[in-house]
């Protein structure tokens, strides 16, 4: 796939969103947590097979920073420490025209492992 590259990025910090804005006029807003738990590091995906580790807790994450990689990726800094794994332009598209099924994965790996998207700090466990 040969993604248009954004021509707009954007990062709404009380939102927590990332928008990226393209030449044709489409325009995206990609939750933050929805790219934490997406990142393409080998920390997040794993390496290879089914080794991907499940993100929690990611809720509140925010962004501290965002470098361009080249002419072809994002390295978006969380504030949480994660700041390996190039979000390439294509990657980007992908997220932002699938969102919902990828939104919709999360939640479904989070329920079946009993896991959260709250912070640790706050969660709680049920007698």
């Amino acid at each position: 796939m040969n993604a248009p590259t954004p021509t707009r990025v954007h990062y709404h910090k009380q939102a927590r969103e990332l928008e990226l804005g393209y030449a044709n006029g489409e325009s995206f807003h990609l939750p933050v947590e929805l790219l934490r738990v997406y990142s393409p590091s080998a920390e997040v995906r794993g390496h290879g097979g089914d080794t991907a580790v499940l993100q929690v807790g990611k809720k509140d994450v925010g962004l501290q920073n965002i470098t361009q990689a080249g002419n072809y990726a994002l390295k978006l800094h969380f504030d949480d420490g994660h700041d390996s794994g190039l979000f390439s332009w294509n990657y980007l598209y992908d997220l932002a025209t699938h969102q919902e099924a990828y939104w919709n994965n999360y939640l479904q790996r989070l329920k079946e492992a009993g896991a959260s998207r709250e912070p640790a700090s706050i969660q709680f466990k049920q007698l």
